[in-house]
């Protein structure tokens, strides 16, 4: 909590580059080196007296360590080359080694940045592997990485089940939970796992990241699950290294934070001394892996060169201080374990050294002259797949029909045999048809199980599906979205469902920065299919204000490579989750499925007991092409009204005012596809008429309305008549107020016949 105030330093002092320092630490401790020296231990036996780490073991953790430490040296000296893009390090943190000889290649990892050690040693899981070779091309932001196809500096690897990520604070703990849970839960309902049963979730991250709220949201929700005797094995690994950037943590503070949480089972190591650490973090491991229980394993570790090499400490930080860091170099301690025990002469140390320093500077020379990303759609490649063919095949397949005749009962119960009925009858139905289709999908969130929602629309599955695909979990929209990325992970179909739209925002990274990112950033190589549920919009009637009638839709489009679709009738919510599913199967799409909360009990379009909103369900070998909008009275050509949702019905309302009061046709088009927007379906319709409405009930920034705006006028229809009807920037207020700030019926009146 208090900043240390550097000493005066010296002018000479401030030019030292603090990467040099370390270099020449280890060289210098090396030659100078007088202390005693065993005599040389066999490869079975212990490294130094009471220490679990055998001498061979010893040997291969510390070369991962100098791979680890050489590749961030290279990484200063090339970036100011441009040869190299980045530079934060994992030097100081080599102990984290430790943790990958003690795991399977098997246990999905999802890693700090600081994480070097772990990968150099993970790679020798599997042979033929170069753990240098390909951080070089991840460095060197090349077309040939093998992690990121030059998207980025990541840790990743595909045979070594470490999925890339570029986590902002502490946003990956929640998926790494979700997909330890998702390793139990896959025995339950029968899914064949793609890593063995007995696999583990390692998951590491710093000591400022653990005070984060996402990491406190993943540590409870695996207490909570511990509490109620579920497996969740994760190992959360913390490596605290005392420091966030340039704010301290205090002293102390992880082991008070963490070592008496119930339910989260905390071991310590030392990460600075192979020796000494490796036991413990074996215990940790195989505590994990036996109890299939959360646990917290505290890694000492220490940060050298800064946070990145950007960072010049020097500058802001005591010289005393840094130069005590430097002296905890965990390299250092293995340098002397060698040394004393034997198992290298300085002369071999030193010349192992150097070795890998040229190893690390000849594969960085190599990465540089391979080929980097230069054209937009190979940097697009892997963001939003999209499969035609094949997804329509995957939505028009149909479901086993016994599966079916079991899930609704009997043959003659199947709905497409009854009569029409309304949006939430029609997506309970489809659910219904889905879980029959796909035997490991999975629907999960708040109040979803006995209750079957807030609005019933999942009524009535767990009962004929069972606890173990329907069930409800803790209320945490963080929790839900990275259960829905872990149990994606590993092969099963996520159907989460979120209660309102305004509580998305509460976890919307989990979407942005994590489920969204992962097939970019993974060259295509890893994908969390899933299909988000979402009670959203407004014009909720007796009940709300504004965290139950959020038309904050903008916040979705923002999000690179997500689909959002959204129906305005039963028929289509049918077909469009069937085709959003199949989405999430062939492509490995992350969907967003808005649900328009108005008009899920609506029955009735033009006046009471018309039943006009009602619709025939669909049979199972129909479904909706992406990015289709449904039109009615395509013919007409006065006006036409480009909407969604709940803008639907209304505007087919105000359609028959207009042409009553001007005797105009007018053609509305239900766009039901609001990410991406299929701007060549607007243009079409606009060139087609004389005049556009554009009825969007989200707020007038940012909302849809903008996009299709914007697509008409990049069509060259400037020149149209043009009218946006929107709601008001403003949150919404409670009871009749609320219809003050969305747009009504009269207001697209009006706005119709304003043009001329």
């Amino acid at each position: 909590m208090f900043a240390v105030v550097p000493d005066p330093i010296p002018a000479r002092m401030k030019g030292l580059n603090r990467a040099e320092i370390c270099d020449a630490n280890f060289q210098q401790f090396v030659r100078e080196w007088d202390g005693p020296r065993d005599a040389a231990p066999a490869d079975d036996a212990a490294i130094l007296a009471g220490s679990a780490l055998d001498a061979r073991s010893f040997r291969e953790l510390f070369e991962s360590q100098l791979i680890s430490r050489h590749l961030d040296l290279m990484a200063r000296v090339l970036r100011v080359q441009n040869k190299v893009f980045y530079t934060i390090g994992s030097s100081g943190h080599e102990g984290n080694a430790m943790v990958a000889r003690a795991t399977r290649h098997t246990d999905p990892a999802f890693l700090h940045y600081r994480s070097g050690g772990f990968m150099a040693e993970r790679f020798r899981k599997v042979p033929g592997m170069d753990p240098v070779m390909d951080s070089a091309l991840s460095f060197a932001a090349s077309a040939d990485d093998p992690a990121s196809g030059g998207r980025h500096k990541v840790w990743g690897s595909k045979p070594l089940w470490v999925l890339p990520q570029t986590s902002t604070i502490a946003s990956h703990l929640p998926k790494a939970l979700g997909t330890a849970i998702a390793v139990e839960h896959a025995r339950r309902i029968g899914h064949v796992l793609p890593v063995p049963a007995d696999s583990i979730v390692v998951c590491s991250f710093g000591d400022a990241s653990s005070n984060h709220a996402t990491a406190q949201t993943a540590f409870n929700a695996a207490a909570y699950t511990a509490y109620q005797k579920l497996p969740a094995p994760v190992l959360f690994v913390c490596e605290d290294n005392g420091i966030g950037i340039s704010v301290k943590t205090p002293e102390g503070w992880i082991a008070r934070n963490f070592a008496h949480r119930p339910d989260l089972d905390y071991f310590a190591a030392d990460g600075l001394d192979l020796a000494a650490g490796y036991g413990d973090v074996e215990r940790a491991v195989a505590h994990c892996r036996r109890t299939r229980r959360p646990t917290f394993l505290h890694l000492r570790t220490s940060r050298l060169m800064g946070h990145a090499g950007t960072d010049f400490e020097i500058e802001w930080r005591a010289l005393a201080e840094l130069c005590a860091v430097e002296a905890s170099d965990p390299l250092l301690r293995s340098a002397a374990i060698a040394l004393e025990s034997g198992l290298l002469s300085k002369s071999e140390l030193l010349e192992l050294y150097e070795a890998m320093r040229v190893r690390c500077f000849a594969a960085a020379e190599d990465a540089d002259s391979r080929p980097r990303l230069t054209r937009l759609d190979e940097v697009m490649a892997p963001l939003a797949p999209y499969s035609p063919e094949q997804v329509h095949a995957e939505a028009t397949r149909e479901p086993d029909a016994e599966a079916r005749i079991a899930a609704f009962g009997s043959e003659a119960a199947l709905p497409e045999g009854q009569p029409p009925k309304h949006l939430a009858v029609q997506i309970n139905q489809a659910l219904h048809d889905l879980f029959a289709k796909y035997p490991e999908a999975l629907l999960f969130g708040e109040d979803v199980a006995q209750k079957g929602g807030v609005y019933t629309v999942t009524k009535g599955l767990q009962k004929t599906f069972g606890g173990r695909r329907v069930f409800n979990t803790l209320l945490d929209e963080t929790t839900i979205l990275g259960l829905a990325q872990g149990f994606a992970n590993m092969g099963m179909l996520a159907l989460p469902e979120i209660q309102y739209l305004a509580y998305f925002h509460n976890a919307g990274d989990q979407i942005r920065g994590e489920a969204a990112s992962l097939q970019f950033f993974s060259n295509g190589q890893y994908r969390n299919p899933m299909v988000v549920r979402i009670a959203s919009l407004g014009y909720q009637r007796g009940f709300g204000g504004h965290f139950h009638n959020d038309n904050s839709v903008a916040a979705l489009r923002d999000i690179p490579g997500i689909v959002v679709g959204c129906p305005s009738r039963g028929d289509d919510a049918a077909t469009m989750l069937r085709t959003l599913t199949a989405m999430a199967k062939v492509d490995g799409r992350v969907c967003l499925f808005l649900e328009p909360i108005a008009l899920y009990m609506t029955k009735d379009l033009y006046a009471a007991g018309d039943g006009a909103w009602s619709t025939a369900y669909p049979p199972p070998d129909q479904a909706m092409t992406f990015g289709e909008a449904r039109v009615y009275d395509a013919a007409a050509t006065d006006l036409v009204v480009l909407t969604f949702g709940n803008g639907v019905p209304m505007s087919l309302r105000a359609a028959r005012l207009i042409e009553a009061e001007r005797g105009w046709k007018v053609r509305v088009v239900d766009l039901r596809w609001l990410l991406p927007l299929n701007e060549g379906e607007i243009a079409r319709h606009v060139g087609e008429c004389a005049r556009v409405l554009v009825v969007d009930e989200g707020r007038r920034s940012a909302g849809v309305g903008e996009g299709i705006v914007t697509a008409i006028a990049e069509a060259g229809f400037g020149d149209t008549p043009l009218r946006r009807v929107v709601g008001a920037d403003t949150f919404t207020p409670l009871a009749g107020a609320a219809f003050l700030v969305i747009p009504s019926e009269a207001d697209i009146v009006a706005a119709a016949l304003t043009m001329v």
